[in-house]
């Protein structure tokens, strides 16, 4: 997407990845803090654990929500596309590091991480991509 927010479809993409990073960071703060000052257990701790994890889960509604309501066909396609490379370059790098991780005892990467990594490498993508038809 670039930065201009005429397409309606964008404007409510926008508005709904705000909320749900926002609730992320609320989620993520107020899970840590709970965590590090009362150690919670049971039903509890489960439900902290998977609140910001739900947060995520919206972000990845709200773009699946924009990709179908956005109008623009040209940029449904670089969306999509974007999302293939992040994912494919995301794979890469996990299978790469499970085995780094089983043949030469390179460091554990925790599952948080998998995210993140996908949410960079379809950005770049997304930009690269919007350069390719400039």
């Amino acid at each position: 997407m670039t930065c201009s927010t005429k397409s309606p479809a964008k404007r409510r993409y926008l508005r709904r990845f705000l909320v749900t990073m926002m609730l992320y960071v609320l989620f993520l703060v107020t899970a840590v803090l709970v965590f590090v000052h009362h150690h919670p257990t049971g039903p509890l701790a489960w439900l902290l654990a998977l609140l910001p994890a739900l947060a995520i889960i919206g972000q990845i509604a709200a773009f699946g929500m924009y990709l179908a309501e956005e109008k623009d066909e040209f940029q449904v396609v670089l969306g999509v596309q974007s999302m293939l490379w992040g994912i494919g370059g995301t794979l890469s790098v996990t299978v790469v590091w499970g085995f780094l991780e089983g043949f030469v005892n390179l460091q554990h990467m925790n599952l948080i991480w998998v995210y993140p990594i996908y949410c960079a490498l379809s950005g770049i993508a997304f930009a690269l991509l919007q350069l390719r038809y400039k």
